[in-house]
């Protein structure tokens, strides 16, 4: 009888498919149904405001469409949180402006490490490339990405110019990176609300004076392995990954809530090297709004302590009796569509 009556907070998620299928798996939802977090898919077809009780909504999407709903939805349920709301999410859907943040972070840095960016600009016209990489001192090779990063196809597509040559494949608007090597391994940092784990991966290989000598004008990220035989990418890889020294889990964890202070943002990841040339220099090269936690090893424990967080943190805010306590729902139900 007393389970009938178990506190449980609901979890209302509006993602499109492809990020259902990666993120709400079925260990992420026997996870948290079994700490008392439900996750509640939101009908797409249906209007917002018709759909809950919710303790917390979590979403990726955006458009004005979606916008509205959120607006009218969040006027008649201001108790409600939303993860994340959509004015901040969109500032990350700028390169330009996604990176100029990391240089609003107000970080103690120790003598022995630094952070920053690396050097970069935006080209709106094909005629000023030339003007525009001299006047800003960068070197190639330099890496060109779009100026949008809203998830589509378009924007993961990035390219290697390693001459002036190069730039001549290019179709500006478009944002030249200059390339750091970093021994061929990449930091990512996740981020979910106080909760921080950093993780080694793979990354572009370092790109030496010679292979800048004998390469093409232009590859695009997919043909970059051909710069390195197939043999020597399996015999290395690995032993470049293990050996590759982790950044310090405090200065990691100082720059994640640094970022989510100036970001206002909770579900967020970067990436970021270490400069091969200076030792402990690290960049932030990229950041991007609720990417694939699942990749990560026990997410699901992660996003568990982070939904708790956030609908414990609400509990405490309205315990004055101001706002609605939590509902006393029955646990959810084992024909939920989740």
């Amino acid at each position: 009888m007393a389970e009938e009556n178990v506190i449980r907070y609901r979890i209302g998620y509006a993602l499109e498919q492809k990020k259902v299928q990666t993120f709400i798996q079925s260990s992420l939802i026997i996870h948290a149904r079994n700490r008392g977090i439900d996750l509640i898919p939101i009908d797409l077809g249906k209007p917002l405001i018709d759909q809950g009780p919710f303790h917390c909504i979590i979403h990726k999407l955006s458009g004005p469409k979606w916008r509205k709903q959120l607006q009218e939805f969040s006027s008649r349920n201001p108790d409600v949180i939303v993860v994340d709301p959509l004015d901040y999410v969109e500032r990350l859907h700028n390169r330009i402006s996604m990176l100029q943040v990391v240089n609003e972070l107000k970080i103690c840095q120790k003598s022995e490490i630094s952070f920053g960016i690396p050097k970069q600009i935006f080209v709106e016209n094909p005629a000023s490339f030339y003007d525009c990489i001299e006047t800003e001192g960068l070197k190639f090779p330099v890496i060109a990405k779009a100026l949008v990063a809203n998830g589509s196809v378009n924007s993961h597509q990035m390219f290697l110019v390693f001459n002036k040559e190069g730039l001549e494949g290019l179709k500006p608007p478009i944002i030249l990176q200059e390339f750091v090597n970093h021994g061929g391994v990449i930091f990512k940092v996740y981020v979910a609300g106080e909760h921080v784990k950093c993780v080694k991966r793979k990354s572009l290989p370092d790109i030496s004076e010679e292979t800048l000598d004998t390469s093409q004008n232009l590859l695009s990220f997919s043909q970059i392995s051909n710069l390195t035989s197939q043999d020597q990418i399996d015999e290395s890889v690995d032993r470049l990954i293990e050996e590759a020294e982790m950044p310090p889990m405090s200065f990691v964890t100082e720059i994640a809530n640094g970022l989510k202070q100036v970001l206002k943002l909770n579900l967020f990841n970067f990436d970021v090297i270490r400069d091969s040339s200076v030792g402990n220099r690290y960049l932030v090269i990229d950041i991007n709004y609720f990417p694939g936690y699942s990749k990560l090893p026990s997410y699901e424990t992660i996003l568990t302590d982070f939904f708790l967080d956030i609908v414990q943190q609400k509990k405490q805010r309205t315990s004055s009796g101001d706002h609605l306590p939590p509902y006393k729902v029955k646990p959810c139900c084992s024909d939920d569509k989740t």
